[in-house]
């Protein structure tokens, strides 16, 4: 990780720059974008194999697979994973809303109502790292929304298979449409739609680099995404307080995910920044990802900075996905944090447990989009829809109002749309 000892505010933007961006993918998700489009599943069936080194017959997960599946997976993961499921439950249960009615004027009520998005379309890494958490994070609030069709992809490994955890995951959720695909190609198929993969309306879940590019290019195709979910990342912002290993473990728990994740400390203290230095090689050394965290490690950073206003101000220009706080400020970092995707307050509260069993959702904007998106919830699978119903008594009461607006806007028809109404009203009295 590379140091960096009071840098100058007009050196942030480079100091904390991201890995890598949207414009190095761009052409390769055009391609893969065109051809998916045109040849349907030849063209999932030619990707899968040059990405994931195996071609299959057919991407369907079988029944029988599903089965072999609840058999492999360990009974203590299977407690495990229903506890994380019953608290992430609990959490977007408590996020469900009422209609909301009002009248706005007498006779005239208006009233908003979210109704759930009928075809969900969720991508679940898998590779090194399947990660069948994300499953639960994802079905699960499809679920509670009351989404009609909830389908999944994830990548096989080379010997065509899917991780046991994930299948059984999903067939806890529910899910009973499950894919064997993965990367670009899996979110041009939803994108599009082939014979094997249905078309979604709105497609969730993160992935690397190319799947980001992938979900952002996908939008350009009239389908919604969740938000601009890439690489992980988290930034921990640390005192005296803090305690240097706990520190150090976050950051690696992250910088393992992947060689293009990335780590951040921002400390006031010179003695916390030398101390999880030191750390993060000894911990480093005992973890297998070993290889993998090293690689995320050289897009990292370990930053003194000279008071916590300006610490402040870094992380809301950084927006991480992740932000750890363990300070005896926490209250006032609170207050001012805007830009975060999830946060994690505490030395007691590590980040990993967001990403498996607290209850909130682990599916957040990266690459700084937390400055304008919010993480995974409830109402992400919901739309809102407004009603109104305007009585006799309304149109008189409003529908001055309307006309004399339509006329300056030189809209007659939306005039004349209300004059026929009172003048039918006249009429009949």
């Amino acid at each position: 990780m590379k140091k960096i000892i009071y840098p100058a505010e007009n050196e942030w933007q480079e100091i904390l720059k991201r890995p890598a961006s949207f414009s190095d993918m761009e052409g390769i998700v055009k391609e893969i974008f065109k051809e998916v489009k045109l040849k349907g599943d030849t063209a999932i069936a030619k990707y899968t194999s040059f990405f994931d080194g195996v071609s299959l017959p057919d991407i369907t997960v079988s029944p029988e697979e599903i089965n072999e599946a609840v058999g492999l997976v360990p009974e203590d993961l299977k407690k495990a994973i229903a506890q994380a499921k019953k608290n992430i439950e609990t959490f977007h249960s408590a996020q469900k809303t009422e209609k909301i009615v009002v009248e706005t004027t007498e006779g005239v009520t208006c009233w908003l109502e979210k109704k759930p998005i009928q075809k969900i379309g969720l991508y679940i890494p898998g590779g090194t790292a399947p990660l069948f958490s994300t499953i639960l994070m994802l079905a699960v609030p499809a679920t509670l929304a009351g989404c009609k069709e909830i389908m999944l992809c994830t990548p096989p490994d080379m010997s065509g298979k899917i991780d046991p955890a994930i299948l059984y995951a999903a067939n806890l959720c529910g899910i009973s449409r499950m894919l064997k695909v993965g990367g670009i190609q899996a979110i041009a198929g939803m994108t599009f739609g082939t014979a094997s993969i249905p078309k979604v309306y709105k497609i969730f879940g993160p992935g690397n680099q190319f799947v980001m590019a992938a979900k952002q290019m996908a939008t350009q195709f009239g389908i919604a995404i969740d938000m601009p979910a890439g690489p992980s990342e988290l930034l921990v912002f640390a005192d005296s307080s803090a305690n240097p290993k706990f520190v150090a473990a976050d950051l690696l728990s992250q910088a393992e995910h992947g060689q293009d994740s990335q780590v951040v400390l921002i400390t006031t203290s010179a003695r916390i920044l030398e101390e999880v230095k030191k750390e993060i090689i000894l911990q480093l050394a005992a973890l297998p990802r070993k290889k993998i965290a090293e690689k995320a490690l050289e897009n990292s950073k370990l930053i003194l900075i000279g008071s916590t206003q300006e610490a402040i101000a870094m992380i809301n220009e950084y927006a991480p996905e992740h932000l750890n706080i363990c300070s005896t400020e926490e209250e006032y970092l609170i207050d001012a944090i805007i830009n975060a995707g999830s946060v994690f307050i505490g030395n007691y509260t590590p980040e990993s447990a967001g990403d498996y069993a607290s209850g909130t959702n682990h599916t957040l904007p990266t690459n700084g989009y937390a400055r304008n998106y919010s993480g995974v919830h409830l109402d992400s699978f919901l739309k809102s829809m407004t009603f109104q119903k305007i009585t006799e008594k309304g149109i008189r009461n409003i529908g001055k109002t309307i006309e004399i607006m339509a006329e300056a806007e030189g809209l007659q028809a939306h005039k004349n749309a209300v004059s026929i109404r009172l003048k039918s009203l006249a009429d009949e009295n």
